[in-house]
């Protein structure tokens, strides 16, 4: 039986002895196996070689001496849990939470400018919504497991194809179009840069129901009634358009058939990031035909609409989507913000017709958002198709680009009153102040606890407070409540909360 042994001490190291004694033991003495460890370590700690046995216990055997100190040996030191969130995502400190809140309501108040209606889904959705057969890179970034009911599952890497969900198991019996929009958080298990994380919001406007390019300018003008309203111009900001149906053309009349068509787009998407031969060498592997591949990169290289006649005959939809587009953007007042650019495809292999995408001038970041229209989405999740578009704008490039303009906004914390009780007796009247002054819509910081007025003044100008609210004992016995304008310093009296509810 392992337990408390009645030891008697011998002295054979001198640093044995002292840690015995600063734990307060004298011998002869009842020596624990906690005591043991104690000693054991404050003597290795102070002793660079190991010391002797310092205490012969009354135990027949050494094995039995061995087997006690075995059983007794210190735990090992609890895990250390990492602090820092996982690699590609983020906290949100006050701080940032504030600037969040700042993005989001320019994003609430261009929908609601343009008349969208707020639509939500869950972060979690089947994996099949996103699991497509184009080669495109999003499939590989899923954060994709099986659930303890055994179903397969994914993190939502965009927010498109559960708004398509909806459409279909909601939209039924609604009147068209709907305009719905959503900003939600996104996660893609991708390489983190500037400006691209693992996890991301994303603002979605979408329309459903309009078949003509009528959709995709009302989308273009809301993009730049965004950019207006957090003070970028068109000398920052600009936003490539094309038409997926110009390279549907070409591909069409290379005698390649429509079916390879998506995977193709999804090829040509990387042209800007691989080099060309890497690009062709893909497409190959794919069987387009070496002169369909030539014709696709003399396409890709079209920067002006009127040079479309050189791939599309005079009446093409797709060069007459174009130009009505582009009549509109003039309409709208955004013609200055809008390029047309045939090397413009995005990654997703929804998109059936007018794709776009913002892009920062300066060349320093990424894609700031993108969109188009995707008329056959529906259908590949089993309902009947509607024509749609839409776009997705993410909230990380555009803060990056905002800080190298210059153009965020300084957003320190801020209240509009701060109320302290100088003495604790009449805390429960600095709650009544602080209750009313809140019901009437302003923003109250209490201070919770005793404290000195330095640390108050302090404190109300960490808060930026407009107000300090003072209640003393002695001008609350003649029913007073001090209140200090803390940007002039003037201070004035109101007689009770109901004064002090009164004040501008």
């Amino acid at each position: 039986m392992i337990g408390s042994l009645r030891c008697s001490v011998v002295v054979q190291h001198r640093a044995v002895w002292s840690g015995l004694q600063s734990l307060g033991v004298r011998a002869p003495c009842l020596v624990t196996p906690t005591l043991l460890a104690s000693t054991s370590r404050r003597c290795q700690s102070n002793d660079a070689a190991p010391a002797p046995s310092a205490v012969q216990a009354e135990h027949p055997t050494q094995q039995g001496r061995r087997s006690v100190a075995a059983a007794h040996q210190p735990t090992a030191q609890k895990e250390v849990i990492d602090l820092r969130p996982p690699r590609g995502t983020r906290d949100f400190p006050p701080e940032d939470k504030r600037l969040q809140a700042w993005l989001f309501d320019h994003f609430a108040a261009v929908t609601q400018s343009f008349g969208f209606e707020m639509v939500d889904y869950p972060v979690l959705e089947s994996e099949a919504l996103f699991i497509r057969k184009a080669g495109e890179e999003i499939v590989d970034q899923l954060y994709n497991f099986e659930d303890k009911g055994g179903r397969r599952v994914a993190l939502r890497p965009e927010l498109t194809p559960s708004l398509a969900r909806l459409v279909l198991s909601a939209g039924a019996g609604r009147p068209l179009p709907l305009k719905w929009a959503a900003v939600g958080q996104c996660w893609r298990y991708e390489r983190s840069t500037r400006g691209r994380r693992r996890e991301h919001y994303q603002w979605n406007l979408d329309v459903v129901g309009v078949a003509g390019v009528e959709a995709e300018a009302e989308l273009l003008a809301a993009l730049v009634a965004f950019f207006r309203r957090v003070g970028l111009g068109p000398a920052d900001v600009g936003i490539r358009v094309s038409t997926r149906a110009l390279l549907g053309a070409v591909l069409e009349g290379a005698g390649v058939p429509a079916a390879a068509h998506p995977a193709i787009y999804v090829a040509v998407d990387r042209a800007d990031k691989l080099p060309i031969a890497a690009v062709e060498a893909e497409l190959g592997a794919l069987r387009v035909p070496p002169a369909a591949i030539d014709a696709l990169l003399r396409t890709l290289r079209i920067r002006d609409v009127g040079a479309l006649s050189e791939v599309l005959p005079p009446d093409s939809p797709a060069a007459r989507d174009l130009v009505v587009l582009f009549d509109l953007a003039a309409a709208y007042g955004i013609a200055d913000w809008l390029h047309f650019d045939a090397g413009v495809v995005r990654g997703l292999a929804y998109y059936t017709g007018i794709v776009f995408e913002g892009f920062d001038r300066a060349g320093a970041l990424r894609a700031v958002c993108g969109g188009g229209r995707y008329d056959r989405l529906l259908s590949s999740l089993g309902g009947a198709d509607l024509p749609c578009a839409g776009f997705g704008f993410g909230d990380a490039v555009i803060v990056e680009l905002l800080r190298d303009r210059g153009l965020l906004p300084d957003l320190g914390r801020r209240v509009d009153d701060v109320v302290h009780a100088l003495e604790e007796s009449l805390r429960p009247q600095a709650c009544a102040a602080a209750a009313a002054l809140r019901a009437k819509g302003r923003s109250v910081e209490l201070v919770l606890e005793p404290k000195r007025m330095k640390w108050v003044l302090k404190h109300a100008e960490r808060c930026g407070a407009a107000r300090l609210v003072l209640l003393a004992p002695e001008e609350w016995a003649r029913g007073e409540i001090k209140v200090k304008d803390l940007s002039s310093r003037e201070e004035r009296t109101v007689v009770g909360v109901e004064g002090l509810c009164q004040l501008d």
